[in-house]
Formats: C-alpha cells, sequence, structure tokens
C-alpha cells in the first residue's frame, strides 16, 4: 500500500497529512484536520480567443468555427467560456473526430460533449455545405 493509499484509509487526502496528524497526536498536540474554511476570490484574469475561421455565408451572416484534434480539458473549458459569454456570436465546432472520447474510459465523446456543454453546431472533419448556405 502506498503512502497516499494509507492516507486515504484513514481519511487523509496523502500520506503526508496522516504522518503529520499521528506526528501532533502522538506529542500531544490540539489539531483538528480540514476543520477551517476560508472563502477567496480568484482573481479575473482577461483572455484572447481567436477562432481558427471567420466564414461569411451566403447570406452574409457570419460564423465563426473552431477546428479540433484533440480537445484537451483546458480547451474545453476555455471554449465554454467563450460561448457563455459571448452568446451573440455563432460559434462552431468542427472536430476530425467527433467520436472521440474526452478522455480514456468516459462514455462521452467529443460531440456529445460539445451538444450537453455548448449547446452549438458541430460537424467532422469539414465546414458542411449546409452551414455556407445559410
Amino acid at each position: 500500500m502506498t503512502q497516499a493509499q494509507a492516507g486515504l484509509k484513514h481519511g487523509f487526502r496523502s500520506g503526508l497529512e496522516r504522518r503529520v496528524a499521528d506526528s501532533l497526536s502522538s506529542r500531544g498536540v490540539p489539531h483538528s484536520y480540514e476543520s477551517v474554511r476560508i472563502r477567496w476570490i480568484q482573481p479575473e484574469t482577461s483572455h484572447i480567443y481567436t477562432p481558427d475561421f471567420e466564414v461569411t455565408t451566403a447570406s452574409g451572416k457570419v460564423i465563426l468555427v473552431e477546428l479540433k484534434g484533440r480537445w484537451m480539458p483546458a480547451d474545453r473549458k476555455k471554449m465554454k467560456q467563450v460561448v457563455h459569454q459571448h452568446p451573440d456570436l455563432d460559434i462552431r465546432m468542427v472536430f476530425q473526430a467527433p467520436t472521440q472520447k474526452i478522455y480514456k474510459g468516459s462514455a462521452t465523446t467529443y460531440a456529445q460533449w460539445c451538444s450537453m456543454h455548448l449547446g452549438i453546431p458541430w460537424a467532422k472533419g469539414d465546414v458542411p455545405d449546409a452551414w455556407l448556405e445559410e
């Protein structure tokens, strides 16, 4: 059993936390584990998002197209924030492999995650003609 597993078994997040708790107890020091909760605010940061393509449709409507091969967690988080902060923009995704799982062992695919969390159109491999004809 690893130190981390031993810590988890005894209600701690790591073996180090368990060892320190044992040390404090053996020395008769009054203590409590994770009993204090402190609220803090993560400072707001400003970022710039640059879509892969700005496409003008047949009717003159502008759509922003983001292409993804691998769609890493940080990229999914970014897209979720961009889409929710800019509901006025028509952002769409094109996946190289929309049936790719978001991580090994997941039941959720890139396409499913896009539909569930972003609620925006997606396509496989290329910008569909239907988008261009809008």
